[in-house]
């Protein structure tokens, strides 16, 4: 791999990580494939499709109020990165929250992601929606 496609990779994730914590559901999608999937693991099946995407990432901020993001690390590939994360939130009165995720993110040529991939803690879900 070379070092330019390292360096183009990260620029992506960049612009997507921006998107994400801007909270800001159409900036993310512009950064999709038409046909690009997400699914987050152990909780929905495959999102397919603009429009599906939109709707899901439009829920994912309402789910978790005042969505924020700690990142731990992100390891560079070929047309794909893998960030360890912990998803921060805070529901209104209440104390912030926050639980560790892994994201594998795939990109096209053109640099849009063509599949997004979200494994959680589970453990840490339930106790941070229980707190």
């Amino acid at each position: 791999m070379s070092e330019l496609t390292k360096l183009d990779v990260a620029a992506v994730a960049d612009r997507y990580a921006a998107a994400w914590i801007a909270r800001n559901p159409e900036a993310i999608l512009a950064l999709h494939a038409p046909d690009s999937t997400f699914r987050a693991h152990g909780r929905n099946e495959e999102v397919k499709g603009k429009p599906a995407l939109l709707k899901e990432f439009t829920e994912v901020f309402e789910r978790y109020p005042n969505f924020g993001v700690e990142t731990h690390r992100l390891l560079l590939g070929d047309k794909h990165w893998t960030l360890e994360w912990d998803l921060t939130f805070q529901p209104p009165g209440k104390e912030r929250r926050k639980f560790r995720a892994l994201d594998v993110v795939e990109v096209d040529d053109n640099g849009l992601v063509t599949s997004k991939d979200t494994f959680f803690n589970f453990a840490q879900v339930k106790a941070a929606l229980e707190a």
